[in-house]
């Protein structure tokens, strides 16, 4: 019996020798973890960018609401036969049209207070977009294409990369009631080349009617 006993007290001392090993690698493993940190000026992938609220980012409700017209008036505009366009969902956007092509192909118009930076400020960023250099006064006024409209005359623009890999970028500013106003039709060169005549049509079509 005693030497059962002795061990019995032996096996206890074994399995809390274990134990505590145990415990020590895991205490161990927790303080590494707790006192990782990202060294200063990197970030991981996807760092600052806002998540859809199914994975765990803001909701819909929490997006600020895109900027509107300060004027009494807005622009309106009549969409070609299976366009579709949406409201709201971005900061940044008054609407998003969707054209009915296939291809990596962005639709947007946007409207901000005043001149907005200015005509050939807003040209040059779209350029540097798809990799072309900026415009001066000189080529600005070669490239710009006036459309008449209802709600007056739009500043239109088209412009290529160059490459295998062409995008496209066609995009039209006008000045209305002290607000500037942007149609742009960006993506692939092909899928863009696709909605094109339809996208011509919408601003074509552009009329100034009382805000919602």
């Amino acid at each position: 019996m005693k030497s059962t006993g002795a061990g019995s007290t032996a096996r206890m001392r074994a399995l809390l020798a274990a134990a505590a090993a145990l415990m020590a690698v895991a205490i161990g493993c927790r303080d590494e973890i707790a006192h990782y940190r990202v060294p200063k000026g990197s970030e991981a992938p996807g760092a600052g960018l806002a998540m859809p609220a199914s994975m765990g980012g803001k909701p819909a409700s929490d997006v600020p609401a895109p900027p509107q017209p300060t004027g009494g008036s807005a622009l309106h505009w009549t969409l070609p036969a299976r366009w579709t366009e949406s409201r709201g969902g971005s900061a940044m956007r008054y609407a998003t049209l969707k054209a009915p092509v296939n291809g990596r192909l962005d639709v947007s118009v946007t409207v901000l207070p005043g001149e907005a930076g200015g005509e050939l400020a807003n040209v040059n960023r779209w350029r540097g977009q798809i990799g072309l250099p900026n415009l001066d006064e000189g080529t600005l006024a070669a490239a710009r294409r006036p459309v008449e409209t209802k709600a007056g005359v739009v500043s239109l623009y088209d412009f290529t990369s160059e490459g295998t890999q062409r995008s496209r970028v066609v995009a039209g500013l006008a000045l209305v009631e002290g607000n500037t106003w942007f149609i742009k039709m960006t993506g692939e060169a092909p899928a863009v080349e696709k909605a094109h005549a339809d996208f011509l049509r919408i601003v074509e079509s552009l009329r100034l009617d009382a805000a919602n």
